[in-house]
């Protein structure tokens, strides 16, 4: 089973490549959207993370072979006091052409005055996988608490901020190890691992 990421990220190939073979999934080979002409641009005009993991699949889906399956992801943060903000404008959050820091220091500013336990919040990932008469979605979330300052030189986007529940460390501190087993991404990649170990079995 072959199968594309429609992503040019390569944080998120490695989580793929290393999920599906701690799952021992070794009939499945992952192939980055590179060798297919790259990821083409996507307008995500989807309302919801599901809607937009769907279009960038299908956005890649014609550029590679028709019996591959093409894989793609949607994420962010959802912060309580902004009523789910930045949502599905995560990346973008600051401005179309904004980077991490412009939009961590957004989040930053709109909630200087919020009080410590009113600053729930949660990274949430839809799974897109699309392939000729098929189009399943595998989602998953972590919950934590956005911090006042940075902490932690790892990870990418909001990670710095994200203090889980289930740790003492940013998203930004921790290992990959202990990320890949509570991140909202490793939650959702389970749920398709567990579709992928069922798929296979079927063939």
């Amino acid at each position: 089973m072959k199968i594309y990421l429609a992503s040019g990220n390569q944080h998120k190939l490695s989580e793929l490549r290393i999920a599906l073979q701690q799952a021992g999934l070794d009939g499945c080979e992952v192939f980055s959207a590179d060798l297919i002409g790259g990821m083409p641009e996507v307008d995500e005009t989807g309302d919801s993370f599901e809607a937009n993991a769907i279009l960038k699949a299908e956005a890649l889906r014609p550029q590679g072979p028709e019996e591959a399956l093409y894989l793609a992801d949607d994420s962010g943060i959802e912060i309580d006091h902004l009523n789910g903000q930045p949502g599905i404008r995560s990346a973008r959050y600051a401005g179309d052409t904004c980077n991490d820091k412009a939009n961590n220091e957004k989040v930053l500013s709109e909630m200087t005055e919020v009080p410590d336990v009113e600053r729930g919040c949660r990274f949430r990932c839809a799974l897109a996988l699309v392939g000729e008469g098929l189009c399943k979605k595998f989602s998953g979330t972590c919950e934590g608490t956005l911090l006042r300052e940075y902490r932690g030189s790892g990870g990418f986007g909001y990670d710095p901020l994200f203090l889980p529940k289930e740790s003492d460390s940013t998203f930004a501190e921790i290992s990959s190890e202990e990320k890949a087993k509570i991140s909202h991404r490793a939650r959702a990649l389970g749920k398709l691992m567990e579709y992928l170990r069922e798929r296979l079995s079927l063939n």
